[in-house]
């Protein structure tokens, strides 16, 4: 009987804790498509401090992780390929693991690590230390002021941060490959290039958007739900990080779904 009454009490919070989030995220997209008033220029500042801190200031270990993660991918392939005669899909394999799967997730992940905990403590310190009151006292809207440029900020990075990590990819397959087969830039490209569809770039592009609207709309809830301890900031940054990681994981699996049934 207690594992029935806690497992019942974690699904009821659980649901409480979602449906709170569908409604924060209506209240947000309800406020972007309302007339703009007021802190315009304020709120385009916040926009682009959060572009450079979550897009421009994670391009080094976006680099270097893409770099690594095509090699290994290349490396991988030409390994079992040839025992089966599958040479010619090399090409494919690396459009398909990197651009669909492993560079919007591990964009994802980063962007997490680095600025969703970071909005999420930013937030909650807010919180705690009465900022946000202060802000609704003089007439400035949270939401506009603080939410909408940071989800504007993070999937807007989002994006440009997958198409860099792909290309970045492409070079480190191209390095790897170069070594083992010998072979130039223009053939490698040519091979890269026949081997990717429309679909991939939309379905790549498409990740980038959801993962970065998910991450920021998670984010910034749960730094609103600090309450009034400092001590909830950790737990709720926490909470946010395996939230995240969680949304982006059943929206990647959904539309993966999607596409192929």
């Amino acid at each position: 009987m207690s594992y029935f009454s806690g497992f019942g009490g974690w699904f009821i919070g659980f649901v409480d804790d979602f449906l709170s989030l569908c409604g924060y995220g209506f209240l947000v997209f309800k406020t972007i498509f309302q007339k703009r008033t007021g802190i315009f220029s304020t709120g385009l500042g916040v926009l682009f401090k959060q572009v450079i801190f979550t897009g421009v200031d994670a391009l080094p270990v976006i680099g270097f992780v893409s770099l690594v993660i095509g090699g290994v991918s290349i490396i991988q392939s030409l390994t079992f390929l040839p025992r089966f005669g599958g040479e010619s899909f090399v090409g494919k394999i690396l459009v398909t693991v990197i651009v669909r799967e492993l560079g919007p997730l591990l964009t994802g992940f980063i962007v997490i690590g680095r600025s969703g905990t970071a909005i999420t403590a930013e937030i909650g310190n807010m919180v705690v230390s009465h900022e946000i009151e202060a802000l609704e006292s003089m007439g400035v809207d949270p939401v506009r002021y603080i939410v909408i440029p940071r989800v504007f900020g993070v999937t807007a990075s989002l994006v440009s941060l997958n198409i860099y990590f792909n290309i970045f990819a492409i070079i480190g397959g191209f390095l790897v490959s170069k070594l083992v087969l010998v072979t130039s830039i223009g053939v490698f490209l040519q091979k890269i290039l026949q081997s990717m569809e429309v679909s991939d770039i939309v379905i790549n592009v498409a990740k980038g958007f959801i993962f970065g609207t998910l991450i920021a709309l998670i984010c910034t809830y749960k730094g609103f739900s600090v309450k009034a301890s400092s001590t909830e900031v950790p737990r709720m940054t926490t909470k946010a990080v395996v939230n995240a990681i969680t949304a982006i994981f059943l929206a990647n699996g959904l539309i993966t779904f999607l596409y192929y049934f």
